[in-house]
């Protein structure tokens, strides 16, 4: 029944009973035709699937080859029996439509975001899901996915700027026709118009996949860090009495150790011009006569925040004391701040560290641990005495300072602390 088939095909026909193509080898003519090679195929149903396979080409291309009258006049030609080669398809034309960039909802009570990475330049090529920029708040860092294909058009936003949700952060030049939206991912955000849309629920297993400790933005600008540490103990007795001295008014809002030795830092890092630089995304050393000041907050789920007090050096003690615990508070409750501080305070002393050695994460250059107080034994002329110190220890990168210049800044750091006085503070500005 196939045969008969294929003998009403004429055209195909006389091409597959064709006489066979004799080719030499040594003294025996081989015989080559198309029809004994499906023959000689195991199975039957793959020789059917050929035969019909070739039949279903022939018709299609028969009929591709024909073309309307009113389609022949715009190509200027009538189109005759097919020839070989498949028509030119007509190039699509579309308009260009701007898609807007902006901040999704990343979760309950996150009310901003700062911008740490723009991964797409302008005129950079587009595709579905591709990764534009990243954004930071206090639980993770959010990658914000492209939702088409197209062109970047221009960022309104710059690395380390504060962005509420909402707000616009660039544009995408995409081509109206056939255009497909992609499913973002999470913890992945969408672009304008399209919200955060949750991965289907995965089977239960042993286990539990979790975020790492340190967000993928942190890990890769630790890369290019060059980090030494130094570490130096400091007297506490200072201290101590100021605390008490506040206690003993019965003031509620009694200035706390931490704000104390902030201070410190921040008279030290006025003596050090090494300490007010920061480091670029383009390795860039600047250095400001004005800077801000970083204090690490710990948070809820094992998380990290860094709250900042801007133009520390240019507050007075009111004006720095107040806004420190109100900014600390605040960013534990959610607030996110662009973080260009030179100098970052870690203390784990609540827990009863004394000592460790912490990162420093660019933009800043270095990051100052501060222990918990305990005692030790101190050399004092011919004899010993024991006294109650807290460890001092600086991470710092080596790009932008030396061991002696790190030396120096931490060894004042120290000498502020001893001597601090809130008398002094209040009346003079300085320790």
């Amino acid at each position: 029944m196939i045969i008969a088939h294929l003998m009403s095909q004429t055209d195909l026909w006389s091409k597959i009973v064709s006489p066979p193509i004799l080719v030499s080898k040594g003294n025996v003519m081989i015989g080559y035709n198309p029809i004994y090679e499906y023959a000689a195929l195991p199975d039957v149903q793959k020789i059917v699937a050929a035969i019909r396979k070739s039949i279903s080409t022939k018709e299609l291309r028969a009929v591709g080859a024909g073309v309307s009258a009113a389609e022949s006049d715009d190509r200027g030609r009538h189109a005759g029996p097919y020839s070989g080669q498949e028509p030119k398809p007509r190039p699509a034309t579309a308009a260009t439509n701007t898609q807007s960039i902006t901040v999704p909802i990343m979760g309950e009570g996150i009310r901003s975001a700062k911008v740490v990475a723009l991964l797409k330049k302008p005129g950079d090529s587009i595709e579905l899901d591709d990764a534009l920029c990243e954004v930071e708040t206090d639980k993770a860092v959010y990658p914000i996915e492209s939702s088409f294909a197209g062109t970047m058009g221009q960022w309104k936003v710059e690395v380390g700027a504060t962005v509420e949700i909402g707000q616009e952060l660039g544009t995408i030049l995409t081509e109206s026709a056939d255009q497909v939206e992609a499913t973002p991912r999470e913890p992945v955000a969408a672009v304008a118009g399209r919200g955060l849309t949750p991965e289907k629920p995965r089977p239960a297993t042993a286990a539990t996949t979790r975020d790492p400790a340190l967000s993928p933005t942190i890990t890769r600008k630790l890369s290019r860090v060059i980090p030494a540490n130094l570490q130096i103990d400091a007297r506490w007795d200072a201290i101590r009495k100021a605390r008490d001295v506040a206690k003993k008014k019965n003031d509620r809002n009694a200035p706390s150790p931490s704000v104390m030795m902030a201070w410190a830092v921040v008279r030290a890092m006025e003596k050090h011009a090494p300490f007010r630089r920061l480091v670029l995304e383009d390795e860039t050393i600047v250095e400001n006569e004005n800077f801000d000041l970083g204090i690490a907050v710990a948070i809820e789920g094992d998380r990290l925040a860094t709250a900042v007090i801007t133009e520390a050096n240019r507050k007075s003690w009111e004006e720095f004391a107040e806004p420190y615990r109100k900014i600390v508070d605040e960013t534990r409750a959610g607030r996110v701040d662009a973080m260009n501080a030179p100098v970052v305070i870690s203390s784990l002393g609540a827990l009863g560290v004394r000592a460790a050695a912490p990162i420093v994460v660019p933009p800043s250059v270095g990051t100052l641990f501060i222990g918990s107080a305990h005692r030790e034994i101190l050399p004092n002329g011919k004899k010993n005495e024991t006294a109650e110190v807290i460890t001092l220890s600086l991470t710092f990168d080596h790009r932008v300072v030396n061991g002696a210049g790190a030396a120096n800044f931490v060894h004042e750091i120290k000498e502020q602390i001893e001597r601090f006085s809130l008398k002094s503070v209040v009346t003079t500005g300085a320790v």
